[in-house]
This record gives structure tokens, sequence and C-alpha cells, in this order.
């Protein structure tokens, strides 16, 4: 995946993304959130997770959330961060995907990087 220093003029499907994995960081006061879509329009958020035993990134979260519901592919995902880059552990999971979108935006929902299939 190749990251851009600022994504493209989003689709208001993928802002949607953001506005969702924003608050669901909101609601869980977790360090990141994230949202994504699969191939049928489904969305699925998730934040981060930090137990002794298990520790996942809002994105592998939501990733596996979609998984279990039988996605097969996604269209595009977003993370809300303080991270200045997407974390090694988000990329591999994307790549995984072959989500063609990953949209990183700060925590007040504007994007600052992408990460693109």
């Amino acid at each position: 995946m190749t990251e851009s220093s600022t994504p493209d003029q989003l689709d208001p499907e993928d802002e949607k993304l953001i506005t969702l994995a924003r608050a669901t960081r909101a609601r869980t006061q977790a360090a990141e959130g994230a949202a994504v879509r699969d191939e049928t329009g489904r969305t699925y958020t998730a934040a981060t997770v930090e137990l002794p035993s298990l520790k996942l990134t809002a994105l592998q979260a939501a990733v596996a959330a979609a998984v279990s519901s039988e996605a097969g592919a996604l269209e595009a995902a977003a993370v809300v961060t303080a991270a200045s880059e997407a974390a090694e552990a988000d990329r591999a999971v994307a790549a995984d995907m072959k989500t063609p979108l990953v949209v990183l935006a700060g925590p007040d929902g504007t994007p600052t990087a992408a990460l693109h299939a």
C-alpha cells in the first residue's frame, strides 16, 4: 500500500466512515476508532482493544467484525487517530483484505493521509 500525504477528494460514503470512526472513538474514549465498508455497503465500526491478553488496533477490530459477519472484501476504511501515520498492523490487515482505500483522520475528523492499494 502506498501512502499519500493528503487524501484526494473524498466520496460522501468515505466521509461517512470518518464520522462513524470518530463517533466510536469518542463513545469508547479509545485511542483510535475505525470504520470499514464491505462489498455490499454494510459498515462495521470498532475501537482499539487493549486487554492484558488481547491487543488490536481499531482497524483490526473493525475488520474482524466484518469478516465474522461474512464480508468477503472491503471497499474502504477510515481510522481516526492522533498518530501521524498508519500502524504497520493496519497496513497489513488492509492488504490482507485488498482494501483499495484507507483514510487516516485526526481526532477532529480532518483527513490527514490516505493509503491506496
